[in-house]
Parts: C-alpha cells; sequence; structure tokens
C-alpha cells in the first residue's frame, strides 16, 4: 500500500529526497521549496512563506524510475499528461493535500529555457544554487513570493566556481549571453528584486553587491551575433512565454 504525503511541503520535500536517494534517482528539487532547503534566511522573518506545489528536476534516464517512484509515495499521476509530454515532463497529484508535483525531464521551460542536463548528478536534494537562482529569474511574470525566495538564496550563497553551494557567475553569464530574452527577462527582474529589497529588514549590502557581481558577469562576457541582433529588436518584439497551468484531474476548479 502506498505511502501518504506529509501536509507540511517542506517535510514532504524531504521524504520526497530520502526515497529519491534509496531509489538512486536524481530528482532535484526547484522552486521555493528548493529555496527553502538551500537557504537558512527563508526559515525566518521577514523571508519565511508559506510553500504548495513541489517542483523537480530529473535527467532523462531517471524518467522510468520516477513514474514509479511518486505512485509509491502517495500521488496519483496525470496519466494523460504523462503520455503526452512525459518526454519533457511529469504531474502528479497529492489528492491528500491538494498539491501537485510538476517534474521537468532534462530541460526547466517556463518563462525561458534552461538546459539541465549534466547539471542533476552532484549530492544533495536540490538543483544547485545557481540553477535555483536562474529558475525563479527566468519568470516573466515574477511575483514578491518569487524575489523574498531570491533574496532569501543571495543571502546565504557567495559566488565562486567550482563550488556546489555557491553562486557559478560563469555559468550564469553563459546562459544569460546565449539567449537575449533570457537576459532581459533576468534584468528586469533584478530591478524588481532591489525595489522589493528595500522594504525588507535584511542585510541589503550583501545582497547588492552579489548582484552587483552577478550582472556585471553578465555585462562583462561576450555576446554571439545573433544575442546582438536580438537586442536590436528590444522589447518591440515579445521575448518570453507564458506558460500554462496545468491542472491534475484529481484537483478541483
Amino acid at each position: 500500500m502506498p505511502d501518504v504525503p506529509l501536509e507540511d511541503p517542506i517535510a514532504e520535500a524531504e521524504r520526497v529526497a530520502v526515497a529519491a536517494r534509496k531509489a538512486g534517482v536524481n530528482a532535484k528539487l526547484l522552486g521555493g521549496a528548493g529555496i527553502n532547503l538551500h537557504s537558512p534566511s527563508a526559515h525566518k522573518p521577514p523571508l519565511k512563506r508559506k510553500y504548495g506545489d513541489l517542483d523537480y528536476a530529473i535527467p532523462k534516464k531517471d524518467r522510468k524510475a520516477v513514474l514509479s517512484l511518486f505512485p509509491a509515495l502517495g500521488y496519483e499521476a496525470n496519466e494523460r499528461f504523462n503520455l503526452m509530454n512525459g518526454d519533457r515532463r511529469l504531474y502528479f497529484f497529492d489528492t491528500t493535500n491538494g498539491r501537485q508535483v510538476d517534474v521537468f525531464v532534462d530541460v526547466f521551460k517556463m518563462s525561458h529555457v534552461i538546459d539541465l542536463r549534466g547539471r542533476l548528478a552532484h549530492d544533495g536534494p536540490c538543483a544547485s544554487p545557481s540553477d535555483l537562482l536562474l529558475s525563479k529569474l527566468q519568470i516573466y511574470e515574477v511575483n514578491r513570493k518569487d524575489l523574498i525566495d531570491v533574496i532569501a538564496l543571495i543571502l546565504d550563497h557567495g559566488i565562486a566556481e567550482n563550488d556546489d553551494e555557491a553562486f557559478d557567475a560563469r555559468y550564469i553569464a553563459r546562459l544569460a549571453c546565449a539567449d537575449w530574452g533570457l537576459c532581459r527577462t533576468v534584468e528586469l527582474n533584478i530591478a524588481k528584486l532591489l525595489a522589493t529589497l528595500d522594504e525588507l529588514d535584511v542585510d541589503q549590502d550583501l545582497v547588492r553587491s552579489r548582484v552587483a557581481e552577478l550582472w556585471a558577469a553578465i555585462e562583462g562576457s561576450p555576446k554571439p551575433l545573433k544575442w546582438k541582433l536580438r537586442a536590436q529588436v528590444g522589447d518591440r518584439l515579445q521575448w518570453y512565454e507564458l506558460p500554462e497551468e496545468t491542472r491534475s484531474p484529481y484537483q478541483p476548479e
């Protein structure tokens, strides 16, 4: 008989992490819950908040195992969606707590596309700080909760290469400089982040200095011709997607 998902999403994320590790599945937590597990600053005011659905990224080789893992943990699979889209995305639903699990396969695609192939084999239950950061800053319709999460993440992680617990500025710059649209959304969201930061009783100087260092890395990196040509068009042409919300057949309207 399958287990029953826990009511608290963070406790549930930890339960899933233990089960995934036992099953040998590289399911890395994304989103606010992933930042909560990565960042102590998210555990206390003014950055503490409630979390809802859980988002994961997996390598394609673990797709079959994930299709068994979540039902064994008490989740209902969205069979129709998974059949049609399972090569890139999977959905499961916790009917007990009304919570959805969204699993991205190899590539995280929302407002923009972030290729995670080769970035999910590290230890730990969460995506890297760099990928957690980009997964939030790529949201065109970013909200205050997203910005709060990013501020917590930046407070608790420095900038360094070859460090799973730090932001990799070169990696972030490489992705932003390969896609003008992603770069533009990141730029707009940094401005929103700094405006939100002004309202919070946290170490604002530390956040500003790290944001400035990351943005300097993006600005200082070479841009390919494709990026430069798209930059000339600028905001006159839409550069982002607005992803549709997919609901589980078990989820009430």
